[in-house]
């Protein structure tokens, strides 16, 4: 091996080769070269025109022996036998969510106290068999003065110098675990570890009582004393405001002053403001009362009972009656419905209540609605005397007499106008031929009887005759026609259903005797037969018919 040699003979040895001393370029040969557009070997590309193609079972073999990196466990569309799954489970699958639970505790000592010189704490070990990993965590006590919760993160726990960790092996009851210079005794653990450790073949140790902590056993006597106090039975002012401030019993009561001279019946709402015993009584104004709207009849103030039963003395015009002037105050058992209160020389009626009241009262008083049925106590209404209407003097219509009665400033009457008939029957007249029959001088004479549908009012037109020797044309003008034997103050008026053939139509003392009818009254009692009577439809239209034939 040393006489081989290399180019100027010398032998093949460190230190005593060299490269060729005519070699110009020093570069380093390139590995691959391209072809068709592909980087490949340039040992491949010289001898791949040598290389044979595969065959067909050659082909066939290679496509089976990668049918499971393709189509995995089983190949598709084959029917030979499953690629058998491995039986090995990841640690972090199996005991994925178990953990085992471990209390213990730890003494603490305690410098420069004269109170205490240790302390004792509590904690719970978490060993998450997933990863071998521990967290440690303190409960909080209440008035402990320390920070207290999360203790160790979750990590794996140092257990000697070499490096090792803590398991789950060496974990067991009545055994000290040193975590980073702190020793904590374990002393119990929950159900499922002992079931986890006894099945894996490790014998659980009995479990230990943890040392009570001295601080804590003197802070019982605060926490949870052994005596109770009884509460004086009298109830305190700060008490009574915080718990029944803002409210209030509300009373309906009336006075009952009827029998002095003007007295009347009058309605008040009591309030008794329960947070310092105080009574307010304030007035219900009825509409048109006639009185003033001044709201309050008694301001808040403590009612005594007997308010006659206060010293000579007492500056009550200056001052209000308190507990300590008159300790006879009227209280909330002084109410009752139906029962009469006496407030400062006035009688007051209790005769219901508000829901509020209602509910205190069960509460308070073992009250039931029975004892809260209210009290009628309205009066009967007043039968007002009517003021009689007085006659009719002739002077002008009835009804602008009869306004003139009820308003002071009367307006005149509507009588029958309306814009609705107005606009219906604008411009239509019936006619009615007819003659006086009680009179002489007029029987012999032709009146027109006209009836305007509009406003009711009928007029009288008599047809002019040459040289009949009298005044002839209007004879009567439109004006409403009463009945002859209707009440004057309370007229009724002449309407279409007194209007027909053969007819007697009486106006200020003369009968008209209707002795003919237009086609157009005719026919607008056909349309409108609600207007008209039926026997004075049926007469008029047979006389029309006659006379039409007749001519």
């Amino acid at each position: 091996m040393a006489s081989a040699s290399k180019g100027g003979g010398l032998p093949f040895l460190p230190g005593y080769s060299s490269g060729s001393p005519t070699k110009m370029r020093h570069g380093r040969v390139a590995a691959f070269q391209y072809k068709n557009g592909y980087s490949i070997p340039k040992n491949m590309a010289q001898t791949s025109d040598k290389i044979e193609p595969l065959s067909s079972e050659e082909l066939q073999d290679l496509a089976e022996s990668t049918a499971r990196m393709t189509y995995g466990d089983r190949a598709r569309n084959s029917a030979g036998p499953a690629v058998p799954a491995s039986s090995y489970i990841p640690a972090h699958v199996v005991f994925d969510k178990k953990v085992l639970l471990f209390t213990g505790y730890m003494k603490e000592t305690v410098h420069e106290s004269p109170l205490e010189n240790y302390r004792v704490r509590y904690f719970k070990i978490y060993y998450y068999l997933e990863d071998d990993t521990i967290s440690v965590s303190e409960p909080e006590v209440e008035n402990s003065g320390m920070k207290q919760g999360a203790f160790l993160k979750r990590q794996r726990v140092p257990k000697n110098k070499e490096g090792g960790t803590y398991h789950w092996k060496d974990l067991n009851l009545g055994q000290n675990m040193v975590i980073y210079g702190k020793v904590l005794r374990i002393t119990d653990c929950n159900e499922w570890t002992r079931q986890y450790l006894t099945k894996e073949g490790i014998e659980v140790n009995s479990p230990e009582r943890a040392p009570e902590d001295p601080y804590l056993q003197t802070r019982l006597v605060v926490d949870q004393p052994d005596h109770t106090h009884d509460t004086p039975s009298d109830f305190d002012k700060m008490k009574q405001f915080l718990v029944l401030d803002r409210k209030v019993l509300r009373f309906y009561c009336v006075w009952d002053d009827r029998h002095n001279m003007f007295g009347e019946l009058r309605s008040f709402i009591l309030h008794y403001y329960l947070v310092d015993d105080t009574i307010e009584i304030r007035e219900v104004h009825p509409p048109n009362d006639g009185r003033d709207p001044f709201p309050i009849l008694l301001n808040r103030q403590c009612v005594p009972r007997n308010f006659k039963n206060v010293p000579i003395d007492f500056p009550s015009i200056v001052f209000e009656t308190t507990e300590n002037d008159n300790p006879d105050l009227i209280n909330p058992a002084d109410f009752e419905i139906g029962k009469t209160i006496n407030i400062l020389g006035r009688d007051f009626l209790l005769y219901d209540l508000d829901e509020f009241t209602k509910e205190f009262y069960r509460q308070n008083f073992d009250k039931t609605d029975e004892d809260f049925a209210p009290i009628d106590v309205a009066l009967p209404e007043e039968i007002k005397p009517q003021p009689e209407v007085p006659p009719h003097t002739g002077i002008g219509s009835a009804e602008d007499s009869l306004l003139s009665c009820i308003t002071i400033a009367p307006k005149a009457p509507s009588g029958t106008k309306s814009l609705p008939k107005l606009l219906k029957y604008d411009n239509k007249i019936l006619r009615f031929k007819s003659h006086v029959e009680n009179i002489e001088e007029l029987k012999d004479r032709t009146f027109i009887l006209n009836y305007r549908l509009a406003d009711d009012h009928i007029s009288v037109f008599e047809p002019t005759t040459p040289n009949s020797g009298t005044t002839q044309g209007l004879f009567l003008a439109p004006a409403q026609i009463q009945r002859p034997d209707c009440n004057p103050d309370m007229p009724e008026y002449l309407t279409t259903k007194d209007f027909y053939y053969g007819a007697a139509i009486e106006i200020f003392g003369k009968t008209f005797i209707i002795d003919d009818v237009d086609k157009f009254a005719v026919n607008f009692m056909e349309e409108n037969p609600e207007l008209f009577t039926e026997e004075g439809i049926a007469v008029s239209k047979e006389h029309f018919q006659q006379s039409q034939t007749d001519k």
